[in-house]
């Protein structure tokens, strides 16, 4: 797990809401405080779509919206004359990337073992963190898929320029 501040924040909410670069990742959770505070959830609603809709979602193993479905309705709460005064999303990386990253690795993990690959982005007014976090379904001490999402995010953030 890495902290990173994001010293240009405007660069990466233009990343964030402005541009195409995370809508690939699954949004989990978002909280954005302006004059009040909406909160989304996430995880999607299968019995919502009609059964051949479901039905793909479910063999893709997709249980959450994509950022790029959501991530309008977020810049219309976020956007105005006044920063927002906090916000929290959680990315996670969607099952065929996580597939792909572990493919091209040399470690020892299926995907099946991989709950999650989150990075959540945290602005409190002034300042923007991104932090990486993994999640397993068994326990281990190695922390080999740690720093192979966490070189993965940096280099993600190289590529976009983000600093």
């Amino acid at each position: 797990m890495i902290a990173i501040a994001v010293s240009d924040v405007k660069e990466m909410m233009k990343c964030l809401l402005l541009k195409e670069d995370f809508d690939s990742f699954y949004l989990t959770e978002a909280a954005i405080t302006t004059f009040v505070t909406y909160t989304i959830d996430g995880q999607l609603h299968h019995d919502f779509y009609d059964a051949g809709g479901a039905e793909e979602l479910k063999a893709r193993e997709q249980y959450f919206a994509r950022w790029g479905e959501v991530r309008s309705l977020c810049f219309q709460m976020i956007r105005g004359k006044r920063t927002p005064l906090h916000f929290k999303l959680v990315f996670q990386l969607p099952r065929e990337k996580t597939q792909e990253l572990l493919e091209a690795s040399s470690l020892d993990c299926s995907p099946e073992d991989v709950f999650g690959l989150y990075l959540n982005c945290q602005y409190d007014g002034e300042n923007l963190v991104l932090t990486t976090g993994t999640s397993l379904r068994f326990f281990t001490l190695d922390k080999s898929l740690d720093h192979l999402w966490d070189e993965y995010i940096t280099d993600y953030l190289k590529e976009k320029k983000i600093h």
